[in-house]
């Protein structure tokens, strides 16, 4: 069975679609700046190369063009495809958001608590404090965490780039971004973190 398509699925596409109208017109900018299109001939009267423009900058350009012109038909037709399925979902209630309610539920359980933050630090920086209780680490939360090396994964792989978290503190849900990265201290986070297990939920 085919997945959903879904509503961000359908912007990635227009996001490319875009990307590839931009390049379009920088490579039509060079036929402009050559006083050329996509017909005129590239050699004189003599059949030798013109001498009043770049001529390998307009084959390649023109080649370019030509492919780009190609990517940029298949992908409209894609688009429209996605949104006549995403709009036929939406109808039938497919690939729509879960129940607030229940999403909320699935990610209410914490899977480790922070009991020690450095000053300074990347988690310092980001507002983690003691006694913390992390409820998701970017992609890992309750219904996958299997241990803490889960959460090392994701810090290792996220190094230099923000990670979104959810804690719970004194009964309040908070979300925090967090930047793993390499600091006066050890590790890329700066804090200590024990499983739930140790924890009283």
């Amino acid at each position: 069975m085919e997945r959903p398509v879904t509503r961000e699925s359908v912007l990635a596409l227009i996001l490319e679609k875009e990307k590839i109208e931009a390049e379009m017109s920088q490579l039509k900018s060079v036929l402009d700046r050559n006083n050329v299109g996509m017909t005129e001939a590239l050699v004189d009267g003599s059949g030798y190369p013109r001498q009043d423009l770049d001529v390998y900058q307009v084959r390649h350009a023109r080649h370019k063009i030509i492919c780009l012109t190609n990517d940029h038909k298949n992908i409209m037709l894609k688009i429209e495809q996605d949104l006549h399925m995403l709009h036929g979902q939406q109808r039938e209630g497919v690939g729509l958001p879960a129940n607030p309610a229940t999403t909320a539920a699935q990610h209410t359980e914490p899977i480790a608590k922070v009991n020690f933050v450095a000053s300074q630090s990347p988690a310092d920086e980001a507002g983690l404090c003691v006694d913390d209780l992390i409820v998701e680490f970017g992609s890992v939360n309750a219904s996958n965490f299997r241990t803490l090396q889960d959460i090392g994964t994701v810090v290792q792989h996220s190094q230099g780039n923000s990670v979104s978290i959810q804690v719970k503190r004194h009964d309040k849900m908070l979300r925090l971004s967090l930047t793993p990265h390499v600091w006066s201290g050890r590790g890329l986070l700066g804090c200590n973190i024990i499983p739930v297990e140790t924890v009283e939920r």
